[in-house]
């Protein structure tokens, strides 16, 4: 589903953690010969939603920078699921029960040009993202199971050319969506459906351009939209501009193509996705030391296979997505606690991005006539956050987070929940005698989170 905005940088950070914890000797010499200004370099970035706000590493090394991160979480849902099943986000699976979230342990590898990242994800992660890729019923192997454990896995390679350029192959962050794909990283816990309904990762190509410390330009070749395999012939191709004129403004935009439905090859899917992050306050010495707000804009639309960007039909219904969130953050006693008021909202006829319950089971692949994703099926939702941080240091958050969500049709989990009284029958998703889920359209609760990143 998007990455970290720290990750738009990741590739010169390598070089410097490398530099940084020690001089080199031998092959993995660093080679400065024609090294310019690295980018985004004249200013700290640590203020920003999506970027960690760790501004060094104690597991830095001249060879390896490793890196540990932990989201353990309580969710108290105020509609009190009786199967304690929590839908409608890719970042919190059940309710009313301690849980770990998310568990890495990974970290760069950097010698001279040579660059290489592995981070694992252990936890509800390792099994929540897999299952809202259907990519996997296309071929043998079970590409889920290969890459549960995986959040990021790749290798590449860094030149001295302009203010940088990096080539990294395998799977990698998304940016689309602003959020990270890592709590710690993020302003809130639960993000708006911009983010939790696009792809935190990419399976591919990509190609970082820094035209200079101000410019970032990457183009990927992927697989598809967070896609493990393809889900037909053709990849998945797009890309990003980030430009940061000074160290309070931070635009990018993110682009994307591909055909993206599974045995429907005629079928295209373009989305833009747009953010703009801006410290308008920054006053270290000050009781409110700083603040930020970040607006994320996103558009797009399906044709073909029976589907319309515009002006639909009866037989062959519009089928797009629009949506946008607006945070604002504000930090207090030289960071030590942070206050975030979020909103958004979306719309999204025929329901392709729309996270399907998992009712039964129910997987991305295995869908369920009990929330049905069909051409013409509407979907429109909104929803409000306040998040309550204390930051005892750089590495640690303790949080507290209050959310409200609404759709415009039956969606969250009630009261008598979405697994039958005898526990999931059948076939993943199929319809069970006797038995129908409880969905409502709202939905209250409360977040409260330990997040650790090193």
């Amino acid at each position: 589903m998007k990455t970290s905005i720290a990750a738009v940088g990741v590739g010169l950070a390598l070089q410097l953690a490398a530099t940084s914890a020690g001089a080199q000797a031998g092959p993995c010499a660093p080679d400065t010969v024609g090294k310019k200004a690295d980018p985004f370099a004249f200013a700290d970035w640590t203020w920003l939603n999506g970027n960690t706000r760790a501004k060094d590493s104690p597991l830095a090394t001249p060879y390896f920078t490793g890196e540990f991160r932990a989201d353990i979480a309580y969710i108290g849902d105020f509609n009190h699921p009786k199967d304690h099943t929590l839908d409608g986000t890719s970042e919190s699976g059940r309710t009313n029960e301690i849980q770990v979230q998310q568990l890495g342990i990974g970290g760069d590898f950097h010698c001279g040009f040579a660059r290489g990242r592995i981070m694992t994800q252990f936890g509800m992660y390792s099994t929540m993202t897999p299952r809202n890729d259907a990519s996997p019923g296309r071929g043998q192997w079970q590409l889920d199971n290969a890459y549960r454990y995986l959040s990021e896995a790749y290798g590449g390679r860094h030149w001295n050319t302009l203010n940088g350029i990096n080539l990294d192959a395998g799977i990698f962050l998304s940016y689309i969506g602003l959020f990270s794909y890592y709590n710690a990283d993020n302003w809130a816990y639960q993000p708006s459906y911009v983010s939790s309904n696009t792809p935190w990762f990419f399976t591919g190509l990509r190609l970082q351009v820094y035209t200079s410390e101000h410019l970032k330009i990457e183009p990927w070749l992927i697989n598809g939209w967070q896609s493990y395999g393809m889900f037909n012939e053709a990849p998945g191709v797009g890309g990003q501009i980030l430009y940061r004129p000074n160290g309070a403004v931070s635009m990018l935009t993110n682009n994307y193509y591909g055909h993206d439905w599974l045995g429907i090859p005629d079928r295209w899917r373009l989305h833009t996705d747009n953010s703009l992050e801006v410290k308008y306050c920054d006053a270290p010495k000050s009781t409110y030391d700083k603040g930020a707000f970040s607006l994320t804009v996103d558009a797009g639309c399906e044709s073909g296979g029976g589907v319309s960007c515009s002006g639909g039909t009866a037989a062959s219904p519009s089928q797009y997505f629009l949506g946008a969130m607006l945070y604002n953050r504000s930090w207090f006693a030289q960071d030590k606690f942070g206050l975030t008021l979020g909103i958004g909202g979306m719309t999204n006829p025929g329901r392709y991005l729309v996270l399907l319950p998992p009712i039964n089971g129910a997987t991305a692949f295995s869908g369920t006539p009990y929330f049905t994703e069909n051409p013409g099926d509407q979907f429109k939702a909104w929803d409000t956050s306040i998040t309550l941080d204390y930051m005892p240091d750089q590495y640690s958050t303790f949080r507290l987070e209050l959310n409200h969500r609404e759709a415009n049709v039956p969606y969250f989990a009630g009261p008598g929940g979405m697994t039958p009284p005898g526990g999931n029958t059948g076939p993943l998703g199929s319809v069970v005698p006797g038995f129908t889920p409880d969905l409502r359209k709202n939905e209250t609760r409360l977040n409260l989170a330990l997040l650790v990143k090193l």
